[in-house]
């Protein structure tokens, strides 16, 4: 098999384990929803787990961002052994510095719920604590599997990195079918612990195939990861920045009505879907593209790739940003509302589900534009970028959540990200020069418009039939599958007669096949 070959294999795997993860992890969160509706217990919950994984994706990304390189440099020097080495003191190292934070953090944990979560009092305030430092044997386990991820990717393995969510969803989904009537919310945590855990056994299974074998090493003083620690400070405060915007949203709804965190976590959770299943698809096939463009100093080859690549997305996300907007309330009532979510509920998630929708574009693009800077090398101003973001979140969540309450932190959230992605736009313009602006204008309008009359199509139909088929949960289900697949037929024959090249494209290709 080619080197290409394989690459493109790598992909698909990557996207279809990307895709059944992120279908589990939906599941998961319905049956959370169903177990454990969206009230007291749900916002804590939301608000401990929350602390955890800004700690463990600090660690986890910074880890197997930078320990990659410095592995292929190890092996060019010392060998398949040398690298095993050097894994294995670097396992040993992240055990012994996480171990540290989990201490720090267990005793800093009253603190850290404050800072979190403002508007927690008596026993909330309790159980969040409780939750917290329950969660936080986490950060070890996270540490390890970014260690792990790392190796497997420099042995060019991806099967086992791609399909840890598979097991971290099952414990969930087992947890929550048969025991969380048993142990509730705390066993939630328990649960959660266990499945990052899940993940390192998965990953150990497949460096064995691949000749690693443990063994006790512990030497701080090894210039390679020294190095890796080194490199890990600039990730380390990226990642940060990027969770503070869900973290300030948090804390604000904290001070507002019972289920306000719950509802903001359940929409995100829906428009972030989109991103997930086809967003990440798009950016990790042109990621490895743009970097070979950039590496070969083919800045006109930047330009085009990334052209495509925007005009796929706002063709994607122009039409879900409608669709979420249009059928926001029926969406949430058949993925969540069943159990102990009820009404009200609903009404919460879907009005905050409307105001992220109104981002998802900026969102979207911002993923894929800031590929292109680390195409060029340029880790720097994303970091920068999401600074400013945050400064403008902080500001918008004040004045909005005054007028909109949790609705506006989602607001909020939406504008300050089309700013920054605005922002980084006009960046990447003054770097490399003009990026034909016009054609994603052009894109963008004619999937606007062709959006607007599916989403008038979509209104009609589910309301239509809703109205004579009646109420049950079926009925509404049947109403709006119907009425999604015949927005998306309008959608994409709009696109074909209003001259889409990306959208003819793909139907000449597919008329090709079939003769």
């Amino acid at each position: 098999m080619t080197k290409s070959n394989q690459a493109v294999k790598s992909m698909l795997v990557i996207m279809i384990f990307a895709l059944g993860s992120k279908f589990l992890g939906f599941f998961r969160e319905i049956l959370i929803a169903a177990k454990f509706g969206s009230g007291m217990e749900t916002d804590t919950f939301f608000i401990a787990i929350g602390a955890t994984t800004l700690l463990t994706g600090i660690t986890s990304n910074a880890i197997k961002t930078t320990f990659i390189p410095v592995l292929s440099k190890i092996e060019s020097k010392e060998g398949k052994q040398g690298k095993i080495d050097h894994t294995n003191n670097m396992i040993n190292v992240v055990i012994f510095f996480s171990t540290i934070l989990v201490v720090v953090a267990w005793f800093l944990s009253p603190i850290i719920i404050n800072l979190m979560a403002k508007g927690f009092h008596g026993e909330q305030y309790k159980l969040a604590i409780k939750l917290l430092r329950i969660g936080l044997p986490m950060i070890i386990f996270s540490s390890i599997v970014g260690t792990l991820t790392g190796f497997l990717q420099s042995e060019q393995r991806h099967t086992s990195s791609a399909a840890i969510g598979f097991p971290f969803n099952f414990v969930y989904i087992f947890f929550l079918l048969f025991l969380s009537s048993t142990f509730g919310i705390k066993g939630l945590m328990v649960a959660a612990v266990f499945a990052v855990l899940s993940q390192i056994l998965l990953q150990l299974l497949e460096v064995k195939k691949i000749g690693y074998k443990y063994k006790f090493i512990f030497d701080l003083k090894d210039k390679y990861i020294k190095k890796v620690l080194y490199l890990s400070i600039p990730v380390i405060i990226g990642v940060a920045i990027n969770d503070l915007n869900s973290i300030i949203d948090k804390t604000l709804a904290s001070s507002l009505v019972t289920g306000s965190i719950s509802a903001l976590n359940y929409a995100n959770k829906l428009n972030t879907l989109i991103l997930g299943v086809f967003i990440t698809a798009i950016t990790t096939v042109i990621f490895p593209i743009l970097s070979k463009e950039a590496n070969n100093d083919n800045i006109p080859g930047v330009k085009k790739t990334m052209g495509y690549g925007v005009n796929l997305i706002l063709l994607i996300t122009i039409p879900a940003t409608v669709g979420l907007i249009v059928l926001a309330k029926p969406i949430v009532e058949i993925a969540f509302q069943r159990g102990e979510f009820g009404a009200t509920a609903t009404m919460m998630t879907s009005q905050a589900l409307i105001f992220y929708s109104i981002g998802l574009v900026a969102m979207a693009l911002r993923l894929l534009v800031t590929r292109v800077y680390y195409s060029l090398q340029d880790t720097k101003t994303p970091m920068i970028n999401g600074a400013i973001s945050v400064g403008f979140n902080i500001v918008l969540n004040l004045i909005l959540v005054q007028y909109m309450g949790h609705a506006g932190l989602a607001l909020a959230t939406s504008i300050a990200t089309t700013i920054a992605t605005l922002l980084m736009f006009h960046g990447l313009k003054k770097k490399i020069g003009s990026l034909g602006t016009l054609s994603y204008i052009k894109c963008g309008l004619k999937a606007g418009l062709a959006s607007a009359i599916m989403g008038v199509v979509a209104y009609v139909v589910y309301h239509g039939l809703y109205g004579i088929l009646g109420a049950s949960k079926l009925y509404n289900l049947i109403s709006l599958l119907v009425a999604v697949g015949l927005a998306v037929i309008v959608y994409g024959v709009l696109c074909y007669l209003f001259g889409i090249e990306e959208v003819r494209d793909i139907v000449d290709k597919v008329i090709k096949r079939l003769k």
